[in-house]
């Protein structure tokens, strides 16, 4: 059985080595129910490292781990998930290779690929740049809330926004239709990683 999604997904990256541990946990211990590993300039090797003392973060929590692009290093470690972007495998071949009890995220822009991903299998899909973020470079024009809901209303899954939210936007966001967010800087960058986390959650919970 897949497991259910939660509102708030913190996103870390393996390059950021002990550092960004700390922060996993710090998250962790406030609440955060999802946590997704992604790496932009490290080995196949310091990945796997890292994706395996997030797991062991997140374990005794029952927080869902998720691991970005790569299904290999995500069974690899017992990741729950793997959560794909554009240009990565397709969902049915990640499927294919994961068996269904794997949660499989697709990243989405406008309703027609929202509603392709979702055919395949998508368990549920990131949608952003909400809003202008440094955290990413090369990242398209931002969509705002409208563009949030424009794909929300289009599939029958969860959409996770992603791209510049604060806790300030996380209302707006919700009322577009999305289930949840998901940051990078808003908590790993934070200078409170917990009292971050916990800000967020409660806009989450708070949101009409």
């Amino acid at each position: 059985m897949i497991r259910p999604l939660g509102g708030l997904h913190v996103l870390t990256d393996a390059a950021g080595g002990p550092r960004a541990l700390a922060a996993v946990a710090a998250a962790v211990s406030a609440g955060a129910p999802v946590v997704q590993v992604r790496a932009k300039d490290c080995t196949d090797r310091v990945l796997h490292e890292f994706a395996g003392h997030v797991v062991d973060i997140c374990a005794p929590a029952g927080v869902t781990c998720l691991v970005n692009d790569r299904v290999d290093v995500a069974l690899a470690v017992g990741a729950h998930g793997t959560h794909l972007g554009a240009t990565d495998l397709p969902v049915a071949a990640v499927r294919r290779v994961a068996g269904p009890d794997h949660l499989i995220g697709g990243t989405a822009r406008d309703p027609d690929t929202a509603r392709r991903l979702v055919t395949e299998g998508a368990d549920y899909l990131g949608v952003g740049p909400a809003w202008p973020t440094t955290t990413k470079t090369g990242l398209p024009d931002a969509l705002g809330p409208a563009g949030i809901a424009a794909v929300a209303a289009a599939v029958d899954v969860p959409v996770i926004a992603i791209g510049g939210v604060t806790a300030d936007r996380v209302a707006a966001l919700l009322a577009a239709g999305a289930a949840g967010v998901a940051v990078v800087g808003a908590v790993t960058g934070a200078p409170d990683p917990a009292a971050a986390t916990r800000e967020l959650l409660r806009a989450l919970a708070g949101a009409p």
